[in-house]
């Protein structure tokens, strides 16, 4: 039914549990919290079943920042759209009713095409002679702006020639609140900035290159367990619905919408709601998270998209700020649509007002016409659901048999950059000095399954679902299919035999025997080991979407302690979806090296060959915290329902206390700590200078908005609604005629024999203008928060014996007692010849230094003292001073 759900303001529960050892074993403890790890502003709060204001109406664009011109564009087009046109913009043509994985109706009459939606955030999905590039969660140990925007536009222009109009990326939902969440990989970083800093470059690449950017999963999408109550059923748990993830104000502020708002502030063009509850919510109809949060203080001009059946009702949905439903079937293949045909009928007969349709489908154009797709449009010329040249065009009712795919080749030499790119994210943990190799060893042996390929082929697996050969991405709907897959072995190989030198493998983890016997001729033994993850419609050896514990796959620290056991010179390199243990092996004296490699892509062997061998000097930096045990990252994830058979509640009661936060204000010493990264050179960090800026006082932003504008008019006649005649529909396609001139039967609901009052929340058709917010005023918030209050400059040396690169890092210290000791507020990637200086310059803004104060809703700087950090990582920080506010 398309009843209101009231939305939310509290926007966090535990489940903490050691790890098992081997990736099959059995669940952690489920649910154990642990006492002090709370954060201290949460202390006595309960937010479980946590719930939140109603926030109305839905604003309306105003074509403010960069959008004034596509936003007088589009509404220029909207104004031509008869209601159904509109409708059918808006809602999606159902699973697999087109040729990408969601595709919008098209307007014939004015000679506009379906939109094609199709993922993922690392390249195209489901498609040939496309690249597969490092993910999101690899590329973020770059720390570098340029490769970000590179790695956005490259995939950008690869989607354009394939006639794909809305890239269903980058994601920064997860954030990685959890290191054991199954599709943290496919975002940045658990640091906001990082990920904020990353996603922004990656929406300007991408829609430079002319598609649409969507940022996803908006928001607390923190694991993959509990995400569709269906999908929990599927794997024996009886839930009615969705996890709900609980998360106090500031919390969702200061840490989980941080990179959305960097997202929107860069242009975003669509913003994708996520499956998950939000305070007892569902994301996709939380008017307070969509209208207030993400339209009004955010100033977010694009349009918010559905996960795919993540929407729950229609009106609901609509008046919370809902745009466009995907894949626009209630569930996959029913035919049946809570828009389409029932958002035409409440449009008639005034459940939805008109302005608001106008507002849907005017976001969605001016997102079209400000990356220019207008422009830069080609005809779709793959189909995600065959790889033939020929088939039909609509594969279920088995329509239209014609050439489907035209095998464009997309690629361009963009293999090239995904090797720098992944090399340049490759993280050197350890180096008692045996690399860079010298490419004269005398006997090199490689060992482990994660060397060789996927006997099954690199796209063997539907959506990479298993864990076989080298692990160069994660499972589940954010993959894309291999042109080719360069493995380790193969590289390796490749360099060893050019030098006239030995080199023999064994690839089976657990033939023992023969690791024994060939690990004790050689002179170098290289390790290959991995750690899976992915989205949760998959499950790989038990894990369910999410990991089950933080080691490594395949019996991996068996097989280093195997291989060391014969030999005193071992490189080990991880390949892995995020943190993993390593204290069994990282302070073996024969364990001379460990470098992690990530995600790397299709070039994966290529990339790990250059860092090995020395073409490249490693900088990458660590974007997450390798800690001793699971139980030192302070969160978990909520394994087992602990609310009966209703929504299971995961409360965020850590609040912003995650990652390298959490084991600063615990002080527990990490393995490898958050920013952490060698190189082949050393580098020497003086003279830190801070100049302050100046700057206006911050003002909250005031006065009214514009009343809704209303672009057309429509009949209110059911009869000019109805399938035209002679019209031969295709079964199961979502359309937006009416199917009777009963308001009652016309689309198969219930609610509209109600009277209004009874679904629909106060306030929610009104259009008059508006109170502004006043954290708002302008895409990605107040335009006061970014004005630079101090610039922050130091000399970075090369005091080594080779070029390289570094990456400074500058923190600050709020002061505050609920702060945390120390937040990540810029960096630099810096290229430094040996002997030479270069100078690191960070600005530091008004956001930087501020906090979210819940009565005011809106930013403050504390009386704390403010203290400044730079320094190769989070816990080598050589310089210091204070700021003078």
């Amino acid at each position: 039914m398309w009843l209101y759900q009231a939305s939310a303001i509290l926007l966090a529960a535990a489940g903490l549990a050691e790890a098992q050892t081997g990736n099959a074993s059995a669940l952690p403890f489920p649910n154990t919290t642990y006492p002090g790890r709370e954060s201290p502003a949460l202390a006595g709060v309960d937010l479980f079943n946590a719930t939140s204001p109603p926030f109305y109406p839905s604003p309306w664009m105003d074509g403010s920042g960069e959008w004034a011109e596509a936003y007088r564009r589009a509404q220029q087009f909207v104004s031509q759209l008869t209601l159904m046109e509109k409708v059918n913009l808006t809602t999606g043509v159902g699973w697999e009713g087109e040729a990408c994985v969601g595709n919008v109706g098209s307007i014939p009459r004015l000679g506009f095409p379906s939109l094609c939606m199709q993922d993922s955030p690392l390249g195209i999905r489901l498609s040939d002679h496309n690249s597969a590039f490092p993910a999101g969660g690899t590329v973020a140990a770059s720390w570098d702006r340029g490769l970000w925007y590179r790695r956005g536009y490259e995939m950008g222009v690869e989607m354009r020639g394939k006639g794909i109009d809305v890239q269903l990326g980058p994601v920064v939902g997860p954030l990685g609140r959890t290191p054991a969440g199954g599709r943290n990989w496919e975002g940045f970083s658990p640091d906001p900035v990082l990920s904020g800093i990353a996603v922004a470059q990656t929406v300007r690449g991408i829609q430079d290159a002319g598609v649409v950017a969507t940022t996803k999963h908006y928001i607390g999408n923190e694991q993959e367990r509990f995400r569709q109550a269906p999908e929990a059923f599927g794997y024996g748990f009886n839930i009615s619905e969705s996890l709900s993830s609980n998360i106090d104000d500031t919390t969702l502020h200061e840490l989980y919408l941080w990179p959305f708002a960097d997202a929107v502030r860069a242009g975003t063009g669509a913003i994708m709601c996520s499956y998950n509850q939000i305070n007892n919510s569902y994301g996709c109809q939380n008017s307070y998270l969509q209208n207030y949060i993400l339209k009004g203080e955010l100033g977010f001009q694009g349009f918010i998209m559905s996960d795919w059946q993540a929407q729950h009702s229609g009106v609901g949905n609509a008046l919370a700020g809902m745009d466009m439903a995907m894949p626009g079937d209630t569930s996959f293949l029913t035919g049946a649509s809570f828009w389409g045909p029932n958002l035409t009928l409440a449009v008639v007969n005034g459940s939805v007002p008109e302005w608001r349709i106008d507002d849907m489908a005017t976001r969605i154009m001016a997102a079209y016409y400000l990356v220019g797709r207008d422009e830069a449009s080609v005809p779709t010329n793959f189909n995600s659901w065959n790889r033939d040249t020929f088939g039909y065009r609509h594969p279920v009712p088995q329509l239209g048999y014609q050439q489907i795919n035209f095998h464009v080749d997309v690629r361009n030499e963009h293999g090239r950059s995904i090797r720098d790119q992944a090399a340049r994210s490759t993280v050197l943990l350890k180096n008692t000095g045996v690399l860079p190799l010298a490419n004269n060893e005398r006997f090199t042996a490689v060992f482990g399954s994660d060397a060789a390929e996927n006997p099954w082929g690199p796209n063997g697996c539907p959506d990479r679902g298993c864990d076989n050969g080298t692990l160069a991405m994660g499972w589940g709907s954010g993959t894309a299919n291999f042109p080719y897959l360069i493995t380790p072995l193969e590289a390796i190989k490749e360099e060893v035999q050019n030098n006239n030198r030995i080199i023999q493998s064994v690839i089976d983890d657990y033939a023992y025997s023969q690791i024994a016997s060939l690990a004790g001729q050689a002179t170098l033994a290289i390790v290959f080991v991995n750690a899976d993850s992915g989205e949760g419609y998959i499950s790989v050896d038990g894990n369910e979407g999410d990991r089950q514990n933080l080691t490594l796959w395949h019996n991996g620290e068996t097989l280093i302690q195997n291989v060391t056991a014969r030999c005193n010179n071992t490189v080990v390199v991880i390949h892995s979806v995020g943190p993993v243990l390593t204290n069994t092996f990282v302070d073996n004296p024969n364990v001379t090296a460990i470098l992690w490699a990530g995600l790397p892509g299709e070039q994966s062997g290529n990339s790990i060959a250059d860092i090995l061998f020395g073409r490249i000097n490693p900088a990458g930096k660590l974007p997450f915290t390798i800690g001793a045990s699971r139980r030192d990252y302070g969160t978990d994830l909520l394994y087992q329902p602990n609310n009966g058979g209703a929504a299971p509640q995961d409360n965020f009661y850590e609040g912003v206390f995650i990652d390298y936060r959490a084991f600063d204000r615990a002080n527990i010493q990490p393995v490898f700590e958050f920013g952490f990264g060698l190189s082949y050179t050393s580098f020497e960090y003086s003279n830190l200078n801070i100049a302050r800026r100046s700057a206006g006082a911050y003002t909250p932003t005031t006065g009214l908005t514009s009343a809704a504008p209303v672009l057309g008019n429509f009949s209110r006649n059911l009869a000019d609604y109805q399938f035209p005649a002679n019209f031969s529909a295709v079964p199961l396609y979502i359309y937006p005629y009416l199917n009777s001139t009963d308001a009652a039967t016309a689309a198969n609901s219930s609610d509209y024999g109600l009277p209004a009052e009874q679904y629909i929340p106060p306030n929610a058709l009104s259009g008059a203008p508006q109170p502004r917010i006043a954290a708002g005023g302008a895409p990605g918030g107040n335009p006061q928060l970014y004005d630079v209050l101090f610039t922050v400059t130091a000399t970075i040396t090369n005091n080594g014996t080779r070029n390289g690169e570094e990456i400074p890092q500058l923190y600050i210290g709020l002061g505050g007692p609920n702060d945390p000791i120390r937040v990540l507020r810029d960096f630099q990637r810096l290229s430094i010849d040996t002997g030479m200086s270069a100078t690191f310059v960070a600005d530091i803004t008004r956001r930087d230094i501020s906090n979210w104060d819940t009565v005011t809703q809106n930013w403050f700087i504390s009386d704390y003292p403010k203290t400044v950090h730079v320094g190769s990582s989070s816990r080598n920080l050589p310089l210091t001073g204070t700021l003078e506010l």
